[in-house]
């Protein structure tokens, strides 16, 4: 199974990290969170034969290019069955969740659902290699921002046992801000996990 080519492209007003995940066999090619931009993030497909388009969830943010490259490229449209924000309908080609596996020529993608930040939140794992892509589950300073308090609980619980059971070697590609590898922080999230937060806490967190 061969590890997948990521490429990275940084888009939008509030820089958010859209990804080409590539197979470097076959040059088959998904695209992943078309926040904004859409000629640059055409750029990531060079060379490539794009086979889907994948949301990590649908915050405005993340979504913002869908409508025209979705028309442009003419490829199925991936993402969690969950409400998607703002009771948005999307015509998903294919609804995905937790064990799900997508084929990207010789290379596979596994899906874990990681609600939280977003009730349709996902991360895409590498299964030929180390990659995760996460969205906004998690970054190198903290867990994505919560807008309630039952939501910051819903984030513990993905941190604990979604992302926590990942490796160390684990290269994390979040949407926004700098990739990282969880063992690097892997001390500072069990301790985030396990420390008293204040009651009804939500909001931007840090470690």
């Amino acid at each position: 199974m061969s590890a997948l080519e990521v490429r990275t492209c940084s888009v939008g007003p509030w820089p958010m990290n859209a990804y080409a995940l590539v197979c470097p066999t076959q040059r088959v090619s998904a695209l992943i969170d078309p926040g904004a931009e859409p000629e640059r993030l055409l750029t990531l497909l060079a060379d490539t034969t794009p086979s889907c388009i994948i949301l990590t969830h649908t915050h405005a943010d993340h979504i913002g290019a869908l409508a025209a490259l979705r028309a442009h490229l003419g490829v199925p449209l991936l993402a969690h069955a969950a409400p998607h924000h703002n009771s948005m309908h999307l015509a998903v080609d294919r609804t995905l969740a937790t064990g799900d596996e997508v084929a990207l020529g010789d290379g596979r993608l596994r899906v874990y659902a990681a609600p939280g930040h977003c009730v349709d939140q996902i991360c895409l794992r590498d299964l030929g290699g180390q990659s995760v892509i996460v969205g906004d589950t998690i970054f190198a300073g903290g867990p994505g921002r919560t807008w309630s308090p039952e939501d910051f609980q819903i984030t513990l619980h993905t941190l604990r046992n979604v992302v926590l059971p990942w490796p160390d070697e684990t290269h994390c590609y979040p949407g926004h801000g700098p990739s990282f590898h969880l063992g690097t922080i892997r001390t500072q999230v069990a301790a985030f996990c396990e420390r008293e937060h204040p009651p009804g806490f939500c909001g931007h967190a840090a470690w």
